[in-house]
């Protein structure tokens, strides 16, 4: 009696007898290279799109005070947007450093979040880990997180962390450079680059009523702060304003979640319940 064809190791591995697909099996290599080509095209789209911006760090670094080489420095080592701008415009403000610097650490702190989902997606090891980590950004992370596959993710957030890292730091050099030749950039209306890339780069992240409640509350809250408190405080009691829009956002589900349970009423009795409650007594 003939016996089916055990598919040991060798089997799986012999082309003369493919493997069984399955859900979880890696995509055809034309769909492979398919996916690389769409994650290059994004990596590059997004790293020189936003690191043309650092000129505007540049300059606005240079009219808060720093010199070319911390301004530099500031792209080199701390290479977060929204962080650097919220240090050198608190500093541009009269704020005091450590002030400045909290506030922009707390900016910053979102991108470990980055990197705890990150992490399970990229699978990077040994050595290049640390090195990535200093790449976890939200354009980075955003482009990553757009790919149809590990691979692709992986190429990914390459192309976007070098294209990005090298454009960024080259165009804070230039901006710095060119603030220096101009004079002071109040004179010319520069000041006001910084504040409005940070706008610029914080739009796109207010698409939900929530996200748009917590932005209006940290505004009305830096404002009210702006008269009694010194300057770059206003900005940590600013972030008071998510854990309160959260909160009241759980209130408000917990209403409506017991409104609904109301409205609904208690569950009606099975009739096989009721017929058994009724045959008990009658016993």
């Amino acid at each position: 009696m003939p016996t089916a064809p055990r598919r040991g190791p060798r089997a799986a591995t012999d082309p003369r007898h493919p493997p069984f697909a399955t859900d979880g099996a890696p995509p055809a290599e034309p769909a492979r290279s398919e996916a690389r080509r769409t994650a290059v095209r994004d990596g590059l789209g997004v790293g020189v799109a936003v690191g043309l911006s650092g000129f505007a760090f540049g300059v606005t670094a240079a009219g808060a005070g720093l010199s070319v080489l911390q301004a530099c420095a500031l792209s080199l080592l701390v290479f977060t947007g929204a962080s650097q701008f919220a240090l050198v415009g608190a500093l541009a403000a009269g704020g005091n450093p450590f002030t400045a610097a909290a506030g922009a650490f707390f900016l910053g702190a979102r991108n470990a979040f980055y990197g705890l989902r990150l992490a399970g997606l990229l699978r990077l090891r040994g050595g290049v880990r640390p090195l990535a980590a200093h790449w976890v950004i939200d354009e980075t992370s955003a482009v990553a997180l757009a790919q149809a596959d590990p691979r692709a993710a992986r190429t990914g957030f390459a192309v976007t962390g070098v294209t990005l890292y090298v454009l960024w730091n080259l165009t804070t050099l230039l901006g710095a450079l060119g603030a220096g030749a101009l004079g002071d950039p109040r004179a010319w209306g520069l000041d006001a680059a910084g504040p409005a890339v940070f706008l610029a780069l914080l739009a796109p992240m207010l698409d939900g009523v929530r996200e748009r409640a917590t932005a209006m509350l940290a505004v009305l809250l830096a404002v009210a702060c702006v008269p009694f408190l010194p300057a770059g405080v206003p900005v940590l009691a600013a972030a008071a304003a998510a854990p309160l829009v959260l909160l009241v956002s759980g209130f408000r589900a917990r209403r409506a979640g017991a409104a609904t349970a109301e409205q609904e009423g208690p569950e009606p009795e099975s009739p096989e319940a009721g017929s058994g409650s009724r045959g008990e007594a009658g016993r």
